[in-house]
């Protein structure tokens, strides 16, 4: 049976109230641990930047392993042969579609490894509701396949996931930027743990998520403080802004209670919130609700919307592109912090820059 988007999460916001459909996986707690990750730990990992000018790749929703992926990796690879790039943001859906089943899983050799070859730098991953799936192909009902990617941390030299949530400075010391990755996905699933007491909104997972965050942003000494997930607070794609995700009138499937903790959480805390999910390319600008926090997306690395915005697209933005993949990097120094956006033609792996501008 084909499900659309909106289709599916009204059905399963039916099937989850009559307990019908939730795998017994998600009742129980997974590695939830918090890591101040230090860039120098990791046996083999490729090193983390050292120097104050930084050139940060920004990608999400790469890991399809189709010709898509691997154009927008040979576009990177093209521009990192002439401006090299110190390391890269994975803003989740990794895995695609329903993630990966254990740590050796031959996924991450075709969807990450193969794909990024040469792009020998850290990769910082975040957690999609793809990499988490049950039932349907991206529910996030099963949070607990989230953590089969948190082990592959071991086992790769580029990718980044010490925890399902956590932190990087860089450099490690006297740092330029922080990022603040996290696991919105328990707030933010199709599928929600109405059953799982320690996935829910109020429950120890996200509590301890948030006490973490509140004191890693307040003991930050970066210059900037950049929050990283796979869920955006706006978006002018599909998927839309927190609160109505997929045009869902009823909480927990709207997103409210991820509206509610990066409002609580992280605007105006963090000069940029970096998501996913919307498979498009959009610099929104700040909002009143939003604090002077700047919601940048970047999910279309491995997917588009095929050229259709949202229904509820009313943000206001610097740029936006729903037809195109593509990719964005940021240029860090401790004054200034500058965005590129650049689209990629599937057929040549051929990028053109699209944006560029002083944020």
């Amino acid at each position: 049976m084909e499900f659309n988007q909106i289709d599916r999460r009204r059905f399963l916001a039916g099937a989850a109230a009559a307990g019908a459909v939730l795998p017994l996986a998600t009742m129980v707690p997974g590695t939830a641990a918090a890591a101040d990750a230090k860039p120098s730990a990791g046996t083999g990992k490729f090193p983390f930047p050292t120097g104050t000018n930084l050139r940060v790749l920004i990608t999400g929703d790469a890991g399809t392993g189709t010709k898509a992926q691997w154009a927008v990796a040979d576009a990177i690879r093209d521009l990192h042969s002439r401006e090299p790039m110190s390391m890269a943001l994975g803003l989740g859906d990794n895995i695609y579609e329903m993630g990966p089943t254990n740590e050796n899983d031959t996924q991450f050799a075709a969807k990450f490894e193969d794909p990024n070859h040469g792009l020998d730098f850290p990769w910082v991953m975040a957690l999609g509701n793809h990499d988490n799936s049950a039932i349907f192909p991206g529910d996030g009902g099963w949070l607990l396949r989230g953590d089969e990617e948190v082990d592959y941390h071991r086992l790769s030299r580029r990718w980044w996931m010490p925890s399902r949530y956590y932190s990087v400075r860089v450099p490690e010391k006297n740092p330029v930027v922080e990022f603040f990755v996290l696991d919105m996905n328990p707030v933010a699933a199709m599928l929600p743990p109405i059953l799982a007491p320690y996935w829910a909104a109020d429950g120890q997972f996200m509590n301890e998520q948030r006490a973490w965050l509140d004191a890693a942003i307040a003991a930050s000494p970066a210059k900037w403080k950049i929050a990283c997930a796979h869920h955006p607070y706006l978006s002018n794609g599909s998927h839309g802004n927190a609160g109505v995700y997929d045009g869902m009138p009823v909480p927990p499937m709207n997103g409210a209670d991820a509206k509610k903790f990066y409002e609580e959480h992280v605007l105006g805390r963090c000069q940029f919130l970096l998501a996913g999910h919307d498979h498009s390319l959009q610099v929104l600008e700040p909002t009143i609700e939003s604090k002077g926090t700047r919601q940048i997306v970047s999910g279309a690395a491995g997917k588009t919307s095929s050229g259709k915005a949202g229904s509820g697209g009313v943000n206001k933005n610097l740029f936006q592109n729903f037809a195109d993949v593509g990719f964005m990097v940021m240029d860090l120094s401790p004054t200034a912090a500058t965005l590129r956006v650049y689209t990629v033609d599937i057929t040549t792996s051929k990028a053109k820059e699209v944006f560029n501008r002083r944020l």
